[in-house]
């Protein structure tokens, strides 16, 4: 069976738990990450050097770290291809926006959300909380015009990957206290989310 290390309420984490529920895959979670097990133990280093969950462990032992990268193997080697298709064009377009997600957006939004969801103490500066929090709604609004321009998805007209990472980053972007313009387009998207159940066991759940 499938190991996955980490606590559920990690925002990457949540990303593999939805992907499993969409494929039907059993798995035996593990719970790492404070204030569980610390990635820091030896144990843990030795599947990730960088000290981080998530990380599988899959049944044939094969180890892997990094969250998106983990759910394009989930769904290549048990999916039949609808999460992440296998026709090159349409595939590059799922592959476009997760990538866009771990690098670009998450990237907008880590400075504000310390500051104000997690009250850290090193994330008190005012002016780089406002920046961030520009910058943050001015990446969502890029998501809102796409998913404006494809009427459903955020590859296009069929759900895939793409849509569980930045489904798990908008929950993430609306249950943070501040100022956001109005988004229908994302709000539309997110309705029809919410008719998946992985959507509402791990995405759109009460957890930021």
């Amino acid at each position: 069976m499938l190991r996955l290390l980490g606590k559920d309420t990690s925002i990457n984490v949540r990303k593999l738990l939805w992907t499993c529920a969409e494929l039907g895959i059993e798995y035996r979670r593990e719970d790492w990450g404070l204030p569980f097990r610390s990635p820091a133990e030896p144990a843990f280093l030795a599947l990730n050097p960088n000290a981080l969950v998530p990380v599988i462990v899959d049944s044939d032992g094969t180890v892997l770290w990094e969250s998106n990268t983990i759910c394009r193997y989930l769904a290549e080697r048990y999916g039949d291809g609808s999460l992440l298709p296998r026709e090159a064009v349409a595939r590059a377009r799922v592959e476009q926006w997760m990538d866009w997600q771990a690098g670009e957006l998450n990237n907008s939004w880590r400075y504000t959300f310390m500051a104000l969801v997690r009250k850290s103490p090193a994330h008190a500066d005012a002016a780089q909380v406002e920046h961030g929090i520009a910058q943050w709604n001015r990446h969502m609004g890029i998501l809102e015009r796409q998913l404006d321009q494809t009427g459903a998805y955020a590859a296009g007209a069929d759900f895939s990957l793409a849509d569980i990472v930045l489904g798990l980053s908008a929950n993430r972007w609306l249950m943070t206290p501040m100022a956001r313009p109005e988004t229908p387009a994302l709000q539309a998207w997110l309705e029809r989310l919410r008719r998946r159940p992985g959507c509402l066991a791990f995405a759109l759940n009460g957890t930021p």
